[in-house]
């Protein structure tokens, strides 16, 4: 929750600029292994917030949490934090006043009459495996995940601590309703270096269904030193062996508690499943430099090999912010000097990871977005930038076996409104559902036992993308 002291708190870092860029630090130094000790204190006294015999437990029929479906169908949301330029990405205006067009060129894409700016060549040529989302109705988000994320124009940053009313994220649906794909994966993975900023978690869904914080979860799941994996099968043994390390651990871990689960958890650990998914040094070479080696380009190709070893849904986000290009005068620039040399970077890490998807037959089962909280004004201000635009955004949409090659919905000729094929948050997050077969028409209890659908307001899945 954001408390309206740390929102202007968020507010002021986002004006000076004094966050970390996390753009071009290599995942390389970010997913170094810890110590093997590192996995007691992760792996038994907790993974992403929960004890991970806590955490098998949650996913146990009695507390509710739903069984894998198998049929290894995923998202992977790209998050654009700051709030993309619609106009200087996947909705030019070329023919608008000086003011409101783009200062970059309008390049065609492999889709006739869809047009990008010359900054996306790669998506440009695989336009036909996407669908350009330009009339998407933001005016219910504000500078957070919070209202996108949860695909939910209920969930809204209020400033009074009690952000989000309680709605869960798409994400913690997905988790609450379907489970990972794989038991010994998480089903939600956030990758990103600002949590609060960047990541919408379960609100009142509560805590068995958080997103597990991906970048502290690398490296965590190693044996402790001295215990070895034939040493498993032993359960005395192994039990003595792993007491020597609960010193200094939660110590209302029962014996019983681990009993029922810990088998579980030590299965998970010698399975090596969660440690290989995060070994991005088993990548070849090329397929790395196909990603770019950036945070948001290692970051996909992370997100594509969880999702292909059984996580259900990650959230993808480069940097806190690096989006928001209001002008010359703040930390991430206007849109010559600040979004220019950005776009090269996601532009491949999109290309990449649709292209690495679809070579490996994972695209139509895996979903992938692209978009931020809000776009950006029509007209640039005179510090070369364009300021926050809730009227109205684009996004991108590829795989999960729907309807591509096309551009769904229409702004006016400044850019500013919708003109044609509204989309709202809550179609977003129909469409996501509907794709990992969750029930549309399904509820959850809240803290005080009441129902809650998982779509509101009216919500559908996009015509144009399941017709």
């Amino acid at each position: 929750m954001t408390s309206p002291r740390r929102a202007a708190a968020h507010d002021d870092l986002h004006r000076r600029g004094l966050q970390n860029n996390g753009v071009a630090p290599h995942m390389t130094s970010v997913l170094r292994a810890g110590s093997r000790r590192w996995f007691l204190q992760a792996g038994l006294a907790g993974a992403g917030g929960l004890a991970l015999p806590g955490l098998l437990e949650a996913r146990s029929p009695g507390a509710g949490a739903a069984a894998p479906a198998n049929d290894g169908k995923a998202v992977i949301l790209f998050w654009l934090s700051g709030g993309p330029s619609h106009i200087d990405m996947w909705d030019p205006k070329p023919h608008a006043p000086q003011e409101i067009r783009s200062p970059f060129a309008t390049i065609s894409t492999a889709v006739p009459g869809l047009q990008f700016t010359e900054h996306l060549p790669l998506q440009a040529s695989i336009a036909d495996k996407l669908s350009v989302i330009r009339s998407v109705d933001c005016k219910a988000s504000n500078h957070t995940p919070i209202t996108m994320q949860a695909g939910n124009p209920l969930a809204r940053r209020t400033n009074d601590g009690q952000d989000g009313g309680g709605y869960p994220s798409m994400g913690s649906v997905a988790a609450h309703f379907r489970g990972a794909n794989d038991p010994d994966l998480p089903a939600f993975v956030g990758l990103a270096d600002s949590w609060t900023s960047d990541v919408w978690g379960a609100g009142h869904m509560g805590a068995d269904y958080e997103p597990v914080k991906g970048l502290e979860l690398a490296g965590k799941f190693n044996l402790p030193p001295g215990i070895a994996v034939p040493r498993l099968q032993d359960r005395q043994t192994l039990r003595e062996q792993f007491d020597r390390f609960r010193r200094g651990l939660d110590q209302q871990q029962t014996l019983d508690r681990m009993d029922r689960f810990s088998r579980q958890a030590y299965e998970m650990v010698v399975s090596g499943k969660v440690q290989q998914a995060f070994d991005l040094s088993a990548e070849a070479e090329a397929t790395r430099d196909l990603y770019g080696r950036v945070s948001v380009g290692e970051k996909a190709l992370l997100a594509r090999r969880l999702v292909e070893a059984g996580v259900t849904f990650v959230l993808v986000s480069g940097a806190w912010g690096y989006f928001d290009h209001h002008g010359d005068n703040v930390r991430w620039g206007g849109i010559e000097k600040g979004l220019k040399p950005l776009l090269p970077r996601v532009d491949r890490a999109l290309y990449a990871l649709v292209s690495d998807l679809a070579d490996r037959g994972l695209l139509d089962k895996t979903l992938v977005l692209m978009l931020g909280e809000f776009g950006r004004s029509p007209v640039i201000n005179k510090e070369a930038g364009r300021d926050h635009w809730t009227n109205v955004m684009s996004m991108v949409a590829a795989g999960g076996g729907l309807k591509h090659g096309q551009a769904i919905g229409s702004t006016d000729r400044r850019g500013g409104d919708v003109l044609t094929g509204l989309v709202r948050p809550q179609d977003l997050a129909a469409t996501v559902f509907q794709h990992l077969g969750i029930d549309l028409s399904a509820h959850w209890e809240n803290h005080r036992g009441r129902p809650i659908p998982v779509v509101v307001e009216g919500g559908r899945p996009i015509p144009e993308l399941v017709s």
